[in-house]
């Protein structure tokens, strides 16, 4: 796990984001464990509480679980109920502006296709 901190969010927020990110892409699937506390504060300079911070909005999005004494786990379906309010996310708040610059730049559905087809090719 790689981390370049930007500096309009704050740290613990990226750091779940990342994890998020992990649970997609299946880096992280269901029953595996995470990284510790202390072992992702030492690996990054973070302060523990931070990453502490970072593990409790996961716990509080019910996609990992603290199993006491032995750490935190991704919970079965995180991995679905991610995608799903990722999906919804995208078409609420982005869909709308890549539409909008889509319909400003006169592109057409064949013309993006077309350009995917060729992307996916190279």
């Amino acid at each position: 796990m790689s981390m370049t901190w930007n500096d309009n969010t704050p740290i613990y927020l990226q750091l779940k984001e990342k994890v998020v990110a992990m649970m997609l892409d299946g880096v992280l699937k269901a029953g595996d464990a995470l990284p510790s506390v202390r072992q992702v504060a030492a690996d990054f300079q973070l302060n523990p509480i931070t990453v502490s911070r970072a593990y409790q909005a996961l716990v509080d999005e019910e996609l990992v679980e603290k199993r006491r004494g032995l750490g935190m786990y991704v919970n079965e379906g995180a991995h679905e109920k991610l995608l799903a309010s990722e999906r919804e996310r995208f078409l609420r708040e982005e869909w709308p502006k890549v539409l909008e610059r889509i319909e400003r730049l006169g592109l057409d559905l064949e013309t993006l296709v077309r350009s995917s087809q060729r992307e996916s090719r190279q």
